[in-house]
C-alpha cells in the first residue's frame, strides 16, 4: 500500500528558526512583527549595501564583488568592519531570505507577511568551535539592529 504524504514547505521565517535551533554556531536569533508591508520591509533589508551599514552597527560598509548584472540569487561581498576587520561573504538573497556566510560569521535574515505587517527575524552567529559557549556574552546582539529597521523612515506610513 503506498501513502501520498503532505510535506508543507516552510515559510522563510520558520525556516531561519529551524536554523537557530540547529546551526551550532548560531548566537542570536530574534523576530519582530513590523507594521508596515512585506514589500517595503524587504526593499530595506534586502539592500544589503546600502542599508545593513545603517542596520549593523559593527559594519562599516558591505559591497558586492561579483558582477552585478548576473541575474542570481548568489552572490559574493566584502564586509570593513567598524574596527578595521574585513571578510568575504557568500550570500543567498532571495524575496523573504538572505544567508550571509564568511569564515567565521554567520548572518541571516528572513521575512513573511502577517496581517497588514511583515514578521522580520534575524539570526546571527561564529562559524568557530565553541562558539556557542559565548552565547552568554551576546545579550545585546541584534536588538540594535532590529529597532533601527522598525525605525527606518522607508517604513512609517
Amino acid at each position: 500500500m503506498t501513502e501520498n504524504w503532505m510535506v508543507a514547505e516552510l515559510d522563510p521565517v520558520r525556516r531561519l528558526r529551524v536554523l537557530a535551533a540547529t546551526v551550532p554556531g548560531a548566537m542570536r536569533y530574534r523576530e519582530i512583527v513590523l507594521p508596515a508591508p512585506m514589500d517595503r520591509v524587504w526593499a530595506v533589508a534586502s539592500d544589503l549595501e546600502g542599508e545593513l551599514p545603517n542596520l549593523l552597527p559593527t559594519v562599516l560598509s558591505f559591497r558586492y564583488t561579483d558582477d552585478a548584472s548576473a541575474d542570481t540569487e548568489r552572490r559574493t561581498a566584502h564586509a570593513v568592519g567598524r574596527f578595521g576587520r574585513r571578510a568575504d561573504f557568500e550570500v543567498v538573497l532571495r524575496p523573504g531570505w538572505c544567508v550571509m556566510q564568511s569564515r567565521f560569521v554567520l548572518g541571516a535574515m528572513a521575512a513573511v507577511p502577517e496581517g497588514g505587517g511583515t514578521r522580520f527575524a534575524t539570526l546571527g552567529g561564529l562559524r568557530v568551535p565553541g562558539a556557542r559557549l559565548l552565547r552568554p556574552l551576546t545579550g545585546l546582539l541584534g536588538a540594535t539592529g532590529l529597532r533601527r529597521l522598525a525605525e527606518h523612515p522607508g517604513l512609517r506610513e
